[in-house]
This record gives C-alpha cells, sequence and structure tokens, in this order.
C-alpha cells in the first residue's frame, strides 16, 4: 500500500487534538532516516538467512515494507516540510545521525533494527489502547494523515518477530549478544525520544501551542503512559525466554487493513 498526499494538506491535520499532529508528524520525520537502516540493517542479514526458508522470504518482505514507510513518509514530510521549513535542519540531524549508525558492525545493526521493532510494536499496542481518543470514529481530523500512521503500526505488528528472529537465529549464543540487543534499543528509544521532542517543540513554535500549558500536559501524560508501558517490554524483550510472538496483538490493525487491503480508498 502506498498513500498520496493532497495537494490542499493542512499540517494541522487533528483538529480535536493539535498536539497529536505535532507529535504525529514529528515521529514522521524520523521515518525516511530510520527506516532506510533498519531495512539496509535486515538485507544484510539475508543471505545468511538461507538455510531457514521461512525467515528468509519474511526477512525480504520485511525490507519491502519499511522501504515502502520510507517512501510515503517521505511524500508526507515533503509537504510539512515545504510549511515548516524549520523542519530542515532538525532533517539534517536525522540524516548525519542514522548515516553514521550505518557504519557500524552488522551485528549491532541488526540488533538495533530489532530493537527499533520492539519499540515500534509497543508503541502501536499503546496506540490501539487510545483509539477512542486519538482516533475517535467520527473525529475532526484529516484521514488521509490518520490512515498513513495506522498502516504503518498495522504492519509494525504484522512482522513483529522478523528482526527479532533474524538476529537470534544469526547471533544468539555469541559473547554479548543479548547486551547488544539491549543497548541498541535503548539507542532506538532514545533517538526516537530525541528526534520526536526536538520535531514536536518545532511545531509547537510554529502552530502557537508552546506556550499553551494543555499542550504540555497532553505531552506529558501520553508520554508518560507509553513509557510505562515500553519499558517493562524492553525489558522482558532482553531475557532469553522471550519471543514476540507470545504477545497478543491488537486485533484492530488486522481488521484496518483487510478492510483497507480489499478496497484502498486512499491508495496513490
Amino acid at each position: 500500500m502506498s498513500f498520496s498526499v493532497p495537494n490542499d494538506f493542512d499540517p494541522r491535520w487533528h483538529r480535536e487534538l493539535p498536539e497529536l499532529a505535532c507529535a504525529a508528524s514529528a515521529v514522521s520525520l524520523i521515518m525516511p532516516y530510520a527506516e532506510p537502516y533498519v531495512a539496509k540493517s535486515v538485507r544484510a542479514a539475508v543471505p545468511h538467512l538461507e538455510e531457514h526458508p521461512e525467515l528468509h522470504e519474511q526477512a525480504k518482505q520485511f525490507v519491502r515494507e519499511e522501504l515502502a514507510h520510507h517512501v510515503s513518509h517521505r511524500a508526507f514530510n515533503d509537504v510539512l516540510c515545504e510549511h515548516h521549513p524549520g523542519l530542515r535542519p532538525i532533517e539534517r540531524i536525522m540524516r548525519r545521525t542514522y548515516g553514521w549508525l550505518e557504519g557500524r558492525s552488522a551485528r549491532f545493526n541488526l540488533a538495533f533494527a530489532a530493537g527499533f521493532e520492539t519499540v515500534a510494536y509497543n508503541a502501536a499496542r499503546w496506540v490501539d489502547k487510545k483509539m477512542g481518543t486519538l482516533f475517535p470514529r467520527r473525529g475532526n481530523y484529516d484521514q488521509h494523515a490518520a490512515d498513513l500512521f495506522l498502516w504503518h503500526l498495522a504492519e509494525e505488528v504484522e512482522h513483529k518477530t522478523v528482526a527479532f528472529d533474524a538476529y537470534r537465529t544469526l547471533h544468539e549464543g555469541e559473547r554479548g549478544s543479548r547486551r547488544t540487543y539491549a543497548a541498541a534499543m535503548m539507542l532506538s528509544a532514545m533517538l526516537l525520544a530525541l528526534f520526536t521532542i526536538l520535531g514536536t517543540l518545532r511545531l509547537f513554535w510554529d502552530h502557537g501551542r508552546l506556550f499553551r500549558p494543555v499542550a504540555h500536559w497532553r505531552m506529558l501524560t501520553w508520554t508518560l503512559g507509553f513509557t510505562f508501558d515500553l519499558f517493562p517490554a524492553m525489558a522482558v524483550s532482553c531475557t532469553k525466554s522471550h519471543h514476540p510472538s507470545k504477545l497478543v496483538d491488537p486485533s484492530f490493525y488486522e481488521l484496518w487493513l483487510r478492510d483497507h487491503r480489499a478496497e484502498p480508498p486512499l491508495a496513490a
């Protein structure tokens, strides 16, 4: 699936929760740099997975999906930055950061991909719990933007095991493999948080919400709620007995994908 951005797209696309539009748009800014890095990390592992045919095919599909996310977010971000050129310096920092990470070892890069997907999966679970508040059925928000983010989260749920399985298959039993995974996952979460904060604050400034107490209160409650969900999940994912398949997927995303793939109204 891919999505087009209307010419008259309004960056203040969530009228009821403008802070959500700022935060989600800030996350979108990261994707054209984080997603290609994650995709390249898994792609580098693909030739080494030929003895595991099912995982080998899943890894190739994973790479295609991640690059599709990159393309759609790039189109969204280009429109966003036309309205908010102050976001361009933040993009340059992101490009340098993830470009520098690509120079790390293949093991670290794959561990980062696995950790990044752990964080993304838990983001999808958190949004699912808040769906009625963030994206109510008859809410006052732009459906194109909402569908872009929901599609991305749905596919994070769909391929939640792939990078994790690739890392465990190739590096389980190696000295320090679990510590490498934990460190890379923590770094992925820290970068996601840092760049989301920078992008959100810039959009708060542009939208005249930087000095609105309600804006910061909403961001604080969302951040604390997500953090309390994420940190235990990250810790559990480092244990030897953990596997993402043991987690119960939120049902919303499967139904959403089924509906949109049957009749994709926003396909470009």
